[in-house]
């Protein structure tokens, strides 16, 4: 199954939703958005690699890259190979001194806290980007940029619209998840695409 390469472009917290974290991937020269719930402490680890953060005492994640690079162990790559029931499943590449890959299962949040840190790259299938992947409006010309303070709710979305999901139909879902995308709110994004696509898989 070919494999399609994809690049951390936004780490975002839900508008209304305290202490949600969603981690968005993005297509490597496409158009799809993968977002991913995490927790605060992988939101955290993440933010911290990619801003190149030096904390006093190393992070968890820290602690772990430390120890492969002591002991000679390289990852290569990441692998988001499975989604089941909401949650994604991924597995880190690693080559030690023999050259031999070895594939270690991991929590996406975590491969994820560790790719940034060994600069490797972020890859996933098609049938996953398919069913949970989320497309950009193709007159967006702007790359999405990391944010700890997504913009504010604007009037046209009702917070108290979408409380309820299941009273809306199917053209009121992908309206309201199109406002969603472009306050930059991933986490309801994605309570809004499962809705969507479960409508669709009955």
């Amino acid at each position: 199954m070919k494999k399609i390469e994809l690049e951390i472009v936004a780490l975002s917290h839900s508008i209304t939703q305290t202490h949600s974290y969603a981690v968005v991937l993005g297509e490597v020269n496409g158009l799809r958005r993968l977002p991913i719930v995490i927790g605060g402490f992988e939101a955290q680890a993440i933010a911290v690699a990619l801003e190149r953060m030096q904390p006093s005492r190393p992070l968890t994640h820290d602690l772990f890259s430390n120890f492969m690079t002591t002991f000679n162990i390289e990852l290569t790559e990441v692998i988001i190979y499975k989604l089941e029931e909401g949650i994604f499943f991924a597995k880190l590449i690693c080559h030690n001194n023999d050259g031999e890959p070895v594939e270690i299962d991991s929590r996406t949040s975590d491969a994820l806290a560790l790719a940034v840190r060994a600069s490797c790259r972020i890859y996933t299938y098609e049938n996953i980007l398919e069913t949970a992947g989320l497309y950009l409006d193709q007159t967006e010309g702007a790359p999405v940029e990391k944010t700890d303070n997504p913009v504010t709710t604007t009037p046209t979305v009702s917070s108290s619209v979408d409380k309820d999901l299941k009273s809306l139909n199917l053209e009121e879902l992908n309206k309201l998840l199109q406002q969603v995308l472009d306050q930059e709110d991933y986490v309801r994004a994605i309570n809004i695409r499962d809705e969507i696509n479960n409508r669709k898989n009955k």
